[in-house]
């Protein structure tokens, strides 16, 4: 048993060291980025739930595009559009009122997609140890075409150095802001913002990884039955986590930290809900919050996604912009839109990538092309002086 233990441990460094070596370049396709499960042999399609790094063909890519040119052709009616951003908080909290917390599986590959939700120094041993999660696929409701699907075999580092030298040159900005006001999380060295935390499923995983260190964890959603759901699980733990009702979108609603004061951002399945011609004041916004040298990790719906050409007629709000069934809103992202979306709010790039995988029900015989963004944006580091 200690010979196969030693071995298992063996093989998950060499996992570890393997993913570790990435391109830093979105324009190519990363060594193992996202998972990497590839398939080689179209006879194999059936033997796994889902296939990595998949490859469109033009007629594909074609095809797809047809699809939503179809089911956007016939626009849900203008006059009836404003209520779908205006009541949007309504829409998200009926929803919480019917699901309650039993919609979305917790996101248990976060710290394998963005290990940067860690303090540097713990990172290394949190992905070893999150080796031994599987990957797994939410249940899906009858009444939603959205579900969000989780995954995971991947990490991507950075360069620690930058990441050192930033948190040194905004160490006296931080300080003064925390002299001047007093706010929860204050005396943490590590601050983590989630928006759009919903029920939880990113929040209880953070908090049960940040518990031994010196980080603290904001989250927010403009759904008070949601928020209240997040203060009312079992994990729940004021030391290290604060949940407050915020929307986002409202330009003069005010955050309960500083300026200048996180150090990562999380928006996972967020801004995709959100008004296209809203986003680019939201990352704003959000992006002022960033210490420099901080991090603003993005996962969201990619364009020619499955739920995207899923919709029938008439849910099309605006291009690649749908309501569902029970008023909930979804955008469909492009890698250019991501760049220009973070660029434009003054973060530079780090990773931004189309994820394109195929879900396969084994036991219907189906195969399903599904697309995602992930990105990552850091908050420019002032010149250093010579």
């Amino acid at each position: 048993m200690h010979k196969l233990q030693s071995f298992s441990v063996a093989k998950l460094a060499t996992v570890f060291i393997r993913l570790s070596v990435r391109l830093k370049s979105s324009g190519g396709r990363p060594s193992a980025p996202l998972g990497s499960r590839i398939l080689t042999d179209p006879d194999d399609i059936f033997k796994h739930n889902m296939w990595d790094h998949v490859r469109w063909t033009e007629e594909d890519e074609e095809n797809a595009r047809q699809k939503a040119e179809e089911n956007s052709s016939e626009q849900h009616p203008l006059k009836d559009q404003g209520k779908f951003d205006t009541e949007a908080c309504q829409y998200w909290d009926k929803f919480y009122e019917v699901h309650q917390d039993k919609f979305f599986k917790d996101r248990r590959w976060l710290f394998l997609e963005f290990p940067e939700l860690l303090p540097s120094g713990d990172r290394a041993s949190n992905l070893c140890q999150g080796r031994q999660h599987e990957a797994a696929v939410p249940q899906q409701s009858p009444s939603s075409t959205d579900t969000e699907t989780e995954h995971n075999d991947h990490h991507d580092r950075n360069t620690s150095h930058r990441q050192e030298f930033c948190r040194e040159a905004a160490q006296e900005t931080n300080e003064a802001a925390t002299q001047t006001s007093t706010f929860p999380g204050q005396h943490a060295s590590f601050r983590i913002l989630e928006v759009g935390c919903g029920v939880g499923n990113s929040v209880f995983p953070i908090v049960n990884e940040i518990k031994e260190t010196d980080s603290f964890l904001y989250c927010c959603d403009f759904s008070p039955r949601a928020v209240q759901l997040v203060k009312d699980h079992p994990d729940y733990d004021d030391s290290v986590c604060h949940a407050f009702v915020h929307d986002i979108c409202e330009e003069m609603a005010s955050f309960p930290f500083p300026a200048q004061s996180l150090d990562v951002i999380l928006a996972v399945f967020v801004l995709s809900s959100i008004h296209p011609e809203r986003m680019q004041g939201v990352v704003n916004r959000l992006s002022s919050y960033l210490k420099h040298g901080g991090i603003f990790l993005f996962r969201d719906y990619g364009r020619y996604d499955l739920s995207q050409l899923r919709f029938k007629k008439g849910r099309c709000l605006s291009e690649n912009f749908y309501t569902r069934g029970d008023g909930t809103c979804v955008y469909f992202f492009t890698k250019e839109e991501v760049h220009d979306l973070f660029s434009k709010a003054g973060l530079e790039e780090i990773q931004n990538l189309e994820d394109k995988r195929l879900q396969v029900n084994r036991g219907k015989k189906v195969v399903m092309r599904r697309v995602w963004m992930q990105s990552k944006y850091r908050k420019s580091c002032p010149s250093s002086s010579s």
